[in-house]
């Protein structure tokens, strides 16, 4: 493809000052003339669609009417966008030069290439990795996400150590390229999930019908993190519970399901003990509230294991680490990616 379409979509939900802040390095930075930036907002109240129109008029703005949250918000606005590739871009996330080359260049070599993530900084601390993302993301047997670079709450400093194209298991909804007809062809974002992990099923779909998911370190943006809740708050806490296990009992092999699952809630068990010694009621709550509503969508997320295979197959994709990370991490103490390979 000599010019492909690019669209870099990003949602927003009354999110006027980060819009101000971040946009100008997005224009600035995507200059080519088959790239179009749209905004596609989630019924804010503020003023954030007159701003849009008086500030920044090159860019495109799609009026979703009403909060539709991120997975939804996303599939909606996504659908009335004719693009060959779709650049999934947070309101809180600045750019660089060159960010658009790398991961469009690496898609259009290998058609197998469904999505690619850059290389995630801090915005506040711009020598170290962010939490959403980092170098590229992975998930251990037991379903926790984790990345190269940032392991539960421990980031490290970017020194170089992750500066090679490789393989990966999910992108981050911070930044994605992912291809446009692979990203319908799955069915998009799960809406059900509203935010958090959504980025992590959908990778999960594209591996298991056979497509990669690539980490390119040569394109890099900074991210601001927690721009729409902070990464402690009690929404967020059940949000990443719930989904997290609607994530596994979806995707994991039934050889794998009734035995991982067991697992998980023991650890779940011991998270809630956990934020009981630390009286953290609300988070007890958020645990407890997640699992209440895990429960009662099994029906459905029944209904959406046999379509899944159905539509393809499950399986243990590459990069899916074989090991415990809550073990490598609490008991063996290793903090950082690179000890654990």
């Amino acid at each position: 493809m000599s010019n492909p379409k690019i669209a870099i979509v990003i949602l927003n939900w009354n999110g006027v000052k980060l819009l101000r802040q971040f946009l100008p390095s997005v224009i600035e930075f995507s200059p080519n003339e088959s790239t179009t930036i749209v905004v596609a907002d989630n019924g804010s109240t503020d003023d954030s669609l007159s701003m849009l129109r008086s500030d920044f008029p090159e860019v495109k703005i799609l009026d979703l009417k009403k909060n539709y949250g991120f997975a939804r918000g996303y599939n909606e606005a996504l659908l009335q966008i004719d693009a060959d590739y779709f650049v999934i871009l947070n309101s809180d996330v600045e750019v660089t030069p060159g960010w658009l080359e790398s991961p469009i260049r690496l898609m259009e070599a290998e058609s197998q290439i469904a999505a690619v993530q850059p290389k995630i900084l801090s915005y506040r601390e711009k020598t170290h990795f962010e939490y959403a993302g980092a170098a590229g993301g992975f998930i251990d047997r037991f379903g926790y996400p984790f990345c190269r670079g940032r392991i539960f709450n421990e980031v490290e400093a970017d020194s170089g150590q992750y500066d090679n194209i490789t393989d990966i298991f999910w992108a981050t909804g911070a930044c994605m390229f992912v291809r446009a007809s692979l990203f319908h062809q799955v069915g998009g974002f799960d809406a059900d999930f509203w935010a958090h992990m959504e980025e992590i099923d959908l990778c999960w779909r594209l591996k298991n019908q056979g497509y990669r998911i690539v980490f390119s370190p040569e394109s890099t943006v900074y991210h601001l993190g927690g721009g729409t809740l902070s990464y402690d708050n009690p929404t967020k806490l059940f949000l990443n519970f719930r989904n997290n296990l609607w994530l596994l009992y979806k995707n994991l092999p039934g050889n794998q399901l009734i035995t991982i699952l067991g697992v998980r809630m023991i650890l779940d068990a011991v998270a809630a003990f956990k934020l009981l010694a630390e009286f953290n009621l609300n988070g007890i709550r958020s645990v407890l509230k997640a699992h209440y509503h895990f429960y009662r969508s099994l029906p459905e997320l029944q209904r959406k294991r046999r379509q899944l295979h159905q539509d393809g197959h499950f399986s243990a994709p590459a990069k899916k680490f074989p090991r415990s990370i809550v073990f490598q991490f609490y008991v063996r103490k290793r903090n950082w990616f690179g000890e654990i390979k």
